[in-house]
């Protein structure tokens, strides 16, 4: 059980994500339940015309404390169970389209940004952040808005904490998946791919593991060709870079093995109804190896976590999905666990009560 005295409960940053996208309207669902907001005091960084929008739209009573982005009554604000910090004026009543744009792209990038700079702040200040959850952007429209060189979040996440390691994993109830690559076109996998990247992605997912309260993770890596090279046949990525990488990671005492073909090994990283799964993390060398598996069979229930940095960033595992904002049909699912999640390993990596 958490211990959820309001002494302990951490401070935990919610950006908004894309004011025209489903962002507003999955962090009001989740955040109406009453036992999920007394676990942490929340910040949401948005706009208060989207959040007052989904909360109409969804028939939910509205329970957050506002105050104006850069008011100097901010540090008093923040002590309420949920704090909206909100980028436009008490009047606003914008209509964000819903779609890319350059306005939505800046603000949705600001959000982040300022999360990323509570995070940064020393833990005795009142505007820290123990943890950041991240709404749904478009990658588009930060691109309108002049900011290109970040591709999403992990790019700047990875960039203002300055870590030279980093990782995309993916968690759900019962499958975790971590990234080897991350957005690159198909063709230039195998140019990127090194040793190095692959023991980075089973050495951050092995800690993170830990920190998620798996004390000895048992760890699956993925072949990058079919079969998993056939012996050489189909490629020698395999020999070449991907098992030296897994000889590295044991040396320093992890379990981890392959690799293996990709077309069956996630089948042996969930639970079957006659056994427990025989790994805790799969090793994806691409990004659809990793993600088509868990999108099939656990949608809107996923969450996308940045290991390697100095803080604890989760997401939602889904997209702005514009053609279905504003219409009250976006499913909280994910976003809830995301919101869970954040508070538990944030816990775990302090030593609190779980």
């Amino acid at each position: 059980m958490i211990n959820d005295d309001p002494a302990t409960r951490p401070a935990i940053a919610v950006t908004l994500g894309d004011p025209g996208g489903i962002g507003p309207e999955v962090i009001i669902k989740a955040l109406a339940d009453r036992k999920l907001r007394n676990l942490a005091r929340w910040r949401i960084l948005g706009t208060g015309s989207s959040l007052h929008a989904a909360a109409h739209a969804a028939s939910v009573e509205p329970f957050w404390w506002r105050v104006a982005h850069g008011s100097e009554l901010i540090d008093t604000a923040l002590a309420h169970d949920v704090t909206l910090i909100d980028y436009e004026p008490a009047d606003a009543h914008d209509e964000h389209p819903r779609t890319h744009n350059k306005r939505s792209g800046e603000l949705s990038f600001r959000f982040v940004e300022d999360a990323i700079a509570a995070a940064r702040l020393p833990a005795a200040n009142p505007l820290h952040a123990d943890a950041i959850v991240t709404g749904p952007i478009s990658k588009e429209a930060w691109a309108l808005a002049g900011r290109a060189k970040y591709p999403g979040h992990t790019d700047l996440l990875a960039t203002r904490f300055a870590v030279k390691r980093h990782a995309m994993m993916f968690v759900s109830e019962h499958l975790r998946v971590i990234l080897a690559t991350t957005h690159l076109p198909l063709m230039e996998v195998r140019n990127e791919l090194t040793i190095g990247r692959v023991f980075d992605a089973i050495d951050l997912g092995h800690d993170a593991c830990r920190r998620l309260g798996i004390e000895r993770p048992r760890i699956a890596v993925c072949g990058l060709n079919p079969h998993a090279g056939e012996g050489g046949l189909l490629g020698d990525e395999e020999t070449r870079i991907i098992t030296p990488a897994i000889e590295v990671a044991t040396s320093h005492g992890i379990d981890a093995r392959g690799p293996f073909p990709a077309d069956t090994i996630f089948r042996d990283a969930i639970p079957q109804p006659d056994r427990r799964a025989r790994f805790d993390l799969v090793v994806a060398m691409y990004h659809d190896q990793g993600l088509i598996p868990l999108k099939l069979l656990y949608r809107d229930q996923a969450v996308n976590v940045t290991v390697g940095l100095p803080t604890v960033r989760t997401s939602p595992d889904h997209g702005t999905a514009f053609d279905i904002a504003g219409k009250n049909l976006a499913d909280p699912g994910s976003m809830i666990t995301a919101m869970q999640l954040a508070v538990r390993m944030t816990r775990n990596s302090k030593g609190a009560v779980v």
